[in-house]
């Protein structure tokens, strides 16, 4: 049997007749395409490539893996998945925090 608990308060939502939800966050690099002049077309793409992964050819595994899309999967009970959808970046809670300015 699949064990299932809230990922923020811990509940065990297994044997709970309340609903489970899930919530998935994808963290990716943002593209905006270019718009396609007419020099563009006369340049070659195969030259392009070739000087991204002479650019890239140094980068450790580390540094390639940190600009890589990442998922994350969380499962919520009912009442943290209300607090979620109000506030999904947490920023009431980060306000909670007096951080000194120094």
């Amino acid at each position: 049997m699949v064990h299932f608990t809230c990922d923020l308060c811990g509940k065990d939502l297994t044997a709970s007749a309340d609903s489970r939800f899930v919530v998935k966050i994808e963290v990716s690099a943002a593209f905006d395409p270019n718009q396609i002049r007419e020099d563009d077309l006369d340049d070659d793409p195969m030259e392009a490539v070739a000087e991204l992964l002479q650019r890239d050819a140094d980068l450790s595994s580390e540094d390639l893996a940190a600009h890589a899309p990442k998922g994350f999967r969380f499962d919520l009970c009912p009442t943290c998945r209300c607090k979620f959808v109000k506030d999904p970046l947490g920023r009431e809670f980060v306000k909670l925090f007096d951080f000194s300015q120094n």
